[in-house]
């Protein structure tokens, strides 16, 4: 197996760990979950996260792939294009592209690049079942562009156990503490980190909760207006915010 000492994130709010923390005590996520396992490994793992909320993948590939390969990381993660998903006018060639180029980049500098599908947006939001072609067709564009560059994919798209509510916060759109989990196991066992494997994809051991009309009205006035209105405004979740590990540090030392 390669050995990982300089691993770079790059993303929007599920690599920087929204949904698993908060912005007083920090947000952990699944990238600082799997530079965790990589540190048990061996404690001279730097790690960055540049990753930051709200951005489109235009915006993380013109801001993020500059400072990523300055880093000269040796594996770095590639997760974003959901916030162009659900917007109206969504190009999936120009997004899928973003990416394309990213992972070509990346993989051209010597690292290896794990990237991630999205799981089934129609199961997780009922009024969102009108997006479900549209995700699968991503997908498949992001498995192809992988594909063309050697790029490993951590198909979370695939085992029913990622639409599980409870591997979701409340806002449905960021993974839960437990979904972040299960998202750095997925993307271990991709790379064939030790310890790890295939255990990610069970079902949680009781049944998943039902949906039911009230709960979609509350999710709806809580989570969907507010996020139509900052639409409207033309204002973003990730205005005014910086990386959160903007240099290549070990893990309990921020990076500054």
């Amino acid at each position: 197996m390669p050995e990982y000492l300089r691993y770079v994130a790059l993303g929007d709010s599920q690599t920087e760990g929204i949904g698993d923390g908060d912005d007083t005590v920090g947000h952990r996520g699944w990238a600082d979950r799997l530079a965790e396992r990589l540190t048990d490994l061996d404690p001279a793992v730097g790690y960055a996260n540049l990753a930051v909320r709200g951005r489109r993948a235009a915006q993380v590939r013109a801001e993020q792939l500059a400072p990523a390969l300055a880093l000269e990381p040796d594996l770095a993660t590639v997760f974003a294009g959901v916030n162009d998903l659900i917007r109206p006018g969504y190009d999936a060639a120009a997004v899928v592209g973003e990416l394309d180029a990213m992972f070509a980049a990346l993989t051209g500098a010597g690292a290896t690049v794990v990237t991630l599908t999205f799981p089934d947006i129609g199961a997780l939001v009922p009024l969102a079942r009108g997006l479900r072609p549209r995700v699968a067709d991503f997908n498949t564009r992001v498995r192809a562009a992988a594909a063309r560059h050697g790029v490993l994919v951590a198909d979370t798209a695939e085992p029913p156990v990622t639409t599980d509510p409870r591997l979701w916060s409340a806002d449905r759109l960021h993974a839960s503490p437990l979904g972040h989990a299960r998202i750095a196991a997925a993307v271990a066992d991709t790379l064939g980190l030790p310890g790890s494997d295939a255990s990610w994809v069970r079902p949680l051991p009781t049944p998943r909760p039902r949906s039911t009309i009230a709960g979609e009205a509350r999710w709806a006035a809580d989570f969907l207006g507010p996020w139509v209105a900052r639409r409207l405004r033309g204002q973003s979740s990730g205005d005014t915010r910086t990386a959160k590990r903007p240099h290549l540090t070990p893990l309990g030392r921020a990076g500054a």
